[in-house]
């Protein structure tokens, strides 16, 4: 048996039906760079046949990449044909190919009996192959489907040339010892001994078991694992993929596999995935959230003072988790922040380069002590697009206790200075107002989110927006030491996006 675990990572397709989160093209192919950096064997770069947004996603980043694409779609002649026509290009492509084969979904969705799901799946793998070298193919809801079912669905779709087959545990269902059993009997009576066909392990969070039974199932023979940065993914998520790395190298005497993973990537794309979904990772989380490597119990303190390994089980500089440190000064220049974002893995352009000194300089002229936190949210700001139709000129407010709060905002519009002024009930709504009335853009704020970058008085304020705007949700950044202008910014950010957006419609139109 093989003894290297692949990984498929599905942040882009997956990952994207979190509730709220909707990713835009340039922040995928980003994101699909950073994961070929990482290491990652195989990028679920969307659903082609879904939509035209996903049909250019995973046209794009198929060529920007060369590590292995796929696009997912259904048992439907129209779907694969799309997903090769996006691939076409990739240097290793891969048609994922799925049809649901469990009772209720057969029934409730489909509509379909057990001889017409067989059929589409055998049809459809056929065409797949007669376009693509490469074939995955899935039993959506085979946690919950017959055993006898699922052996003649694989051994049918492998007879037409299926390589890769998924077994997903698609609504979470599974115990840990009964998914690593189903995986060895799959192996066992559809498998047997041939080397070519990996099983893949896709296991959703419904019931917080989605790592520990892809652990089982790599323990009982697959050799893929499907995964999303941070867990992101539908309901409570999918397995993520730096818990089943982390267990995977630091419990090498139990799993003995390899990988071709980089681990000091992790810290980087986890923040990546925060940034551009707005889910921001929860402190407890394992491995990457901001407690995973913090102690307060004195005796804790104690023990890892004289000894690191006393309770810590991984490095963190292993995971490119930064230690603190002054990383740059106000005396810095801009090549040096431009080393900085690229030993960091975050390439700019030119504008986005100067927009990101502009912002730098003005944080050194307010802030004592810069850290590499601080320079990674300016620079992630950036990747985010903070430009665009308007940008910050200036802002004043008025509130205060028993009063309604007023603002007057000025923003810069190709160079015209355009100043409006409007109420709320606080500080931040009044700001919301007085941009409404200068762009014509009237939004409502679905989500609000604030956090402290780094610790202290001075610390560097980083606020998420979801704004809709008709049926259009967009999602806005900002950063500041001032909570008021990072929210004013991340608002503007969120209203710029928007009308890009109507823009590229009407070009369309």
């Amino acid at each position: 048996m093989q003894k290297t675990v692949r990984f498929l990572d599905t942040t882009l397709r997956d990952g994207e039906q979190t509730p709220g989160v909707s990713f835009h093209l340039n922040e995928k192919v980003e994101f699909a760079k950073a994961l070929e950096a990482l290491g990652v064997d195989m990028i679920e770069a969307g659903f082609a046949g879904s939509s035209q947004g996903d049909f250019q996603a995973v046209t794009a980043i198929s060529a920007a990449v060369k590590t292995g694409v796929c696009s997912l779609a259904r048992c439907v002649e129209s779907d694969i044909r799309a997903s090769w026509d996006a691939l076409k290009n990739a240097v290793k492509p891969r048609i994922h190919v799925f049809i649901a084969t469990s009772p209720v979904h057969r029934a409730a969705k489909l509509n379909m009996s057990k001889e017409q799901v067989l059929e589409a799946a055998v049809s459809g793998v056929r065409l797949a192959r007669s376009l693509c070298a490469d074939v995955q193919f899935s039993c959506e809801d085979a946690t919950r489907t017959e055993l006898d079912f699922l052996y003649q669905v694989y051994r049918a779709v492998v007879a037409e040339g299926a390589t890769t087959l998924n077994i997903p545990d698609t609504v979470g269902y599974s115990s840990v010892k009964e998914y690593g059993e189903l995986i060895a009997d799959i192996r066992r009576n559809v498998v047997g001994d041939r080397e070519d066909i990996i099983l893949s392990a896709h296991c959703h969070n419904d019931l917080g078991l989605a790592t520990a039974t892809t652990l089982e199932a790599i323990r009982n023979g697959a050799r893929q694992v499907e995964c999303t940065v941070n867990g992101l993914g539908e309901r409570a998520g999918n397995a993520p993929l730096e818990e089943i790395l982390m267990n995977l190298r630091t419990r090498k005497d139990i799993y003995g596999l390899e990988d071709n993973l980089q681990p000091k990537g992790i810290y980087r794309i986890s923040r990546l995935a925060a940034g551009i979904s707005g889910i921001e990772v929860q402190p407890n989380k394992p491995v990457i959230g901001a407690n995973a490597f913090a102690h307060q119990s004195g005796v804790h303190q104690h023990g890892v003072l004289r000894d690191r390994s006393t309770y810590e089980i991984m490095n963190p500089e292993e995971l490119g988790i930064p230690q603190g440190g002054l990383m740059l000064g106000k005396l810095s220049g801009r090549h040096a922040l431009r080393e900085h974002a690229t030993e960091l893995g975050i390439h700019l352009t030119e504008h986005e380069l100067n927009r990101a000194f502009e912002k730098f300089k003005e944080l050194a002229d307010r802030k004592k002590d810069i850290t590499e936190r601080d320079v990674m949210a300016i620079l992630r700001e950036q990747m985010h697009g903070s430009l665009g139709q308007y940008r910050m000129h200036s802002f004043q407010i008025f509130s205060g206790n028993r009063m309604t709060s007023t603002a007057t905002v000025s923003l810069n519009n190709g160079g015209d200075i355009v100043t409006r002024a409007d109420c709320g009930d606080g500080p931040v709504e009044a700001c919301f107002h007085a941009v409404d009335q200068i762009t014509g853009m009237p939004c409502s704020l679905e989500s609000y989110q604030l956090r402290a970058v780094t610790e202290g008085e001075d610390a560097l304020g980083e606020v998420t927006v979801r704004v809709r705007h008709d049926s259009t949700v967009m999602l806005g950044k900002g950063v500041s030491t001032d909570i008021i202008e990072a929210s004013c910014l991340a608002y503007l950010n969120a209203v710029n996006r928007l009308l890009e957006h109507q823009a590229e419609h009407a070009a369309k139109a």
